[in-house]
């Protein structure tokens, strides 16, 4: 059965001393609005691509995109196939490295705009 995938999100991954300014600055440079709230891990600026900032330890900053899928394991099996690697499971998502190295997450899905835009994999 074929499954389908599209990338969702484009997350800026910042420690907590940043998160506020870092939240009101890609709002501010995306002209979108953020609902933020300090105590929550994930502010997110809703759009076609959302973009979210997710509050982590300090030393993981950075930035990664995330591909929602209707068939997870599916998806990171066909991801695999193509070079990535499993790093680690988290809840009902995986976060894989492209053979470069880059971390990627591929998840349920989860936006509000699904499956606009989505691409279905036969699957093998």
């Amino acid at each position: 059965m074929a499954h389908r995938s599209r990338v969702c999100s484009v997350l800026f991954d910042t420690g907590s001393d940043d998160y506020a300014a870092t939240v009101e600055f890609w709002a501010g440079a995306l002209g979108r609005p953020a609902a933020f709230d300090d105590g929550k891990r994930y502010t997110t600026l809703t759009g076609e691509l959302d973009y979210t900032i997710q509050r982590v330890e300090p030393d993981h900053a950075g930035v990664h995109i995330d591909i929602e899928t209707d068939d997870v394991e599916a998806e990171v099996a066909r991801l695999e196939a193509l070079g990535a690697q499993r790093k680690y499971q988290v809840k009902s998502w995986w976060v894989l490295t492209d053979p470069g190295g880059h971390a990627f997450c591929v998840v349920p899905v989860q936006s509000r705009t699904w499956p606009d835009g989505a691409i279905e994999w036969p699957d093998s």
